[in-house]
């Protein structure tokens, strides 16, 4: 990968009443979770939360799953338990993705303070 560049694991979960997403360390590190169970979950996932997409697969809008949403879904709320769930019957899909946000070319546009024009 080139400087800048990250890469990104997701685990993508249809329900029955929204999709799920979960982000992970790496496709290895889920890998080796499922080999054996012993291995902590901290060192799986990117964190324990886990977002819905409204139904729109693994490219809407990530909104963080409510508990109710849980517990219709997965029989819990539990964190923990949900992120199981997910890593053992969900799609593991790798994105790759620029690490560097916001402005790509600050010297275009209103950024700029106007160099001409009236000094004081």
């Amino acid at each position: 990968m080139t400087k800048g560049d990250t890469g990104m694991t997701k685990v993508h979960y249809k329900g029955e009443s929204d999709d799920f997403v979960i982000f992970a360390e790496g496709v290895d590190a889920i890998q080796k979770w499922k080999e054996d169970k012993s291995t902590p979950l901290v060192d799986v996932v990117n964190s324990f939360d886990v977002f819905c997409t409204h139904k729109q697969g693994t490219q809407g809008q990530l909104d963080r799953a409510s508990k109710a949403l849980l517990e219709n879904e997965f029989g819990t709320s539990r964190d923990d338990d949900v992120v199981k769930q997910i890593l053992e019957k969900g799609d593991v899909q790798e994105v790759k993705g620029s690490g560097r946000q916001g402005d790509k070319n600050p010297s275009n546009g209103p950024g700029v303070a106007n160099m001409g024009g009236v000094h004081n």
